[in-house]
């Protein structure tokens, strides 16, 4: 009996994925998962630099308005320093031309007492300079400061004296006034040199 060579099947061989270059399956599947990830990388960059180009010009546009403020700010502040002292070499100005015809009016009474005998008209226009200048004081704002038998107020007076009062009602009273006391629109600009009773 000849021996019959049975043929068995031989198994087949599944195609297996080759490694490239010696790479084994878990680097295969890492390349394939970086391979995806870089492919999305661009668009991460692309809208990274998309924020940073908005926060440029977003900068850009805030220091341009920065720089018009400080800009404005600055000569607003140089004009107000102007017109300050430009107000303090003027603030006499509206004075002195009101006082203006007083100096006039001196100026002709010293020419006028040259050949005069009879003094009385000197007083009379003394006495007319004199009215005549307290009514434009009195107009600017001044005030004189009551004094003379008033009770002693070191708001408004300055005592450079205290004498025995002439009576018992005159105690803490102004019983002198030395030299006259002004306020101007309210403000105190001179006390009131007074003598007091104690």
């Amino acid at each position: 009996m000849s021996k019959q060579r049975k043929n068995k099947p031989e198994p087949q061989e599944t195609e297996k994925e080759v490694p490239v270059s010696g790479q084994s399956d878990a680097e295969t599947v890492t390349n394939e998962n970086t391979a995806e990830v870089n492919d999305s990388q661009p668009c991460q960059e692309n809208s990274h630099e998309e924020v940073i180009a908005a926060l440029n010009k977003k900068n850009e546009e805030l220091n341009d308005k920065f720089l018009r403020l400080y800009s404005e700010f600055d000569n607003y502040r140089k004009r107000v320093i102007k017109e300050k002292a430009d107000l303090h070499k003027n603030a006499s100005e509206e004075m002195i031309i009101s006082l203006l015809p007083l100096l006039d009016d001196f100026e002709r009474a010293i020419a006028s007492v040259v050949d005069i005998e009879d003094i009385d008209p000197v007083k009379q226009g003394t006495v007319l300079i004199y009215n005549k200048m307290k009514n434009i004081l009195t107009q600017k704002g001044l005030q004189e400061t009551e004094a003379m038998g008033l009770n002693f107020d070191t708001d408004f007076h300055e005592a450079i004296a205290n004498v025995p009062a002439p009576s018992e009602e005159m105690k803490n009273k102004i019983i002198d006034v030395t030299q006259k006391g002004y306020t101007l629109n309210g403000k105190v600009i001179r006390f009131a040199k007074v003598v007091v009773g104690n």
